[in-house]
């Protein structure tokens, strides 16, 4: 049986989107943080984690061989409306908007449409450097300083992959998004930002209905949390809106090797490589990384009010996917830093199922996985 691990000390970490959240404003009347009741084994002991970080509400699932085995709500999508989050809640993906783009990109590569060795100056972007900057830096997080030398996680240099894929296609990242991915899926609960209006009107979902079943943004005050805001933007680093049940469907589909070809992906989900032959901890749009022996596939999301999970580990077929209304989940930890353990939710996980023999916790999905 895993323990519950302790809040650490909050450090300020690196943005997974490349700014600071909101300042916290005042005069807002603030809530407390409870105990979702009837929770048992891996799900009450990922609720002790929510409390002890003060996040109002939470959404989880399980993924394994290709099939959701768990998923569940825990805590308040709205706590002034003591409205339970569910696994169909929507939150801010953040930068688990990366892997999206990623999917996308490579495919413009498969089509002969793009070349990750193109230089990005080709596509009208001009960033500072030492050197020629090519496509794969901006995916792989290493453009900054002399090009390919070493890692730096930049959300808003990976945003410009935006215009490398309009430049490339003649399509901007939204429309293929959606063409390629959210609607093949029938992902419902997926959609770009609504506060960014001429992304989300391609996803032909009501906006209303879509927004009232978004969790409402907290932000972390003492052992209490107040109302805050989400950020509004939208592109190919964040601002993509997503359920744990439409997350887990997404992991389901790269677990059966939809979308690209099996060495495009073996590609992705490979360790960039330095100039001087390193292997770094960022791949083609994933983190990957080897603990004990074992290879994890993952992203984090941070952003205001926001933060969110996903760890693939193809050893034993399963993924976990998390997702907040604070950015709790990620802001005391780091994660930019190429290191998924620092996380406790992350070594939750991965002591029950990953290094530990914890029987998978299962419940009713209400909808099948992708075939």
């Amino acid at each position: 049986m895993t323990r519950t691990l302790p809040l650490v000390p909050i450090l300020f970490g690196l943005m997974a989107c490349g700014s600071a959240p909101a300042a916290p404003g005042s005069g807002e009347p603030t809530f407390p943080v409870d105990f979702t009741p009837d929770l048992q084994g891996f799900g009450a002991r990922l609720d002790t984690l929510r409390v002890e970080h003060t996040i109002p509400g939470m959404s989880a699932a399980i993924v394994e061989d290709g099939q959701i085995v768990w998923s569940r709500g825990l805590g308040f999508a709205d706590v002034a409306a003591a409205k339970p989050a569910t696994e169909s809640t929507c939150f801010h993906l953040a930068s688990l908007t990366k892997p999206f783009a990623s999917v996308i990109i490579m495919q413009l590569v498969e089509e002969g449409l793009l070349d990750l060795d193109d230089p990005v100056s080709d596509y009208g972007i001009d960033l500072s450097s030492q050197g020629v900057i090519l496509v794969r830096h901006l995916l792989t997080h290493t453009s900054e300083g002399v090009p390919g030398s070493g890692y730096s996680y930049n959300g808003s240099r990976f945003g410009q992959l935006d215009r490398v894929i309009e430049g490339a296609s003649g399509r901007t990242f939204g429309e293929l998004l959606v063409e390629r991915i959210l609607r093949p899926l029938h992902l419902t609960h997926t959609a770009p930002s609504p506060s960014s209006p001429a992304d989300f009107v391609l996803t032909d979902l009501n906006r209303d209905e879509f927004l009232a079943n978004m969790a409402v943004p907290y932000e972390r005050r003492g052992s209490r949390v107040a109302r805050s805001e989400y950020a509004t933007g939208f592109s190919s680093a964040a601002g993509l809106i997503s359920s744990a049940d439409d997350m887990a469907a997404f992991a389901s589909a790269i677990d059966q090797g939809m979308f690209l070809e099996a060495d495009t992906w073996q590609a992705v989900l490979t360790p960039a490589v330095s100039n001087s032959g390193s292997d770094l901890p960022y791949g083609l749009g994933w983190f990957v990384q080897q603990r004990q022996g074992v290879e994890l596939q993952w992203h984090y999301g941070y952003w205001n009010a926001a933060s969110t999970l996903i760890i693939r580990v193809p050893a034993v077929g399963r993924t976990f996917i998390v997702m907040a209304n604070t950015d709790m989940m990620s802001r005391p930890y780091e994660l930019g830093a190429g290191d998924v353990w620092r996380s406790p939710f992350a070594r939750l996980f991965l002591e029950s199922y990953v290094y530990g023999d914890d029987p998978l916790p299962h419940a009713a999905v209400k909808r099948p996985s992708p075939g």
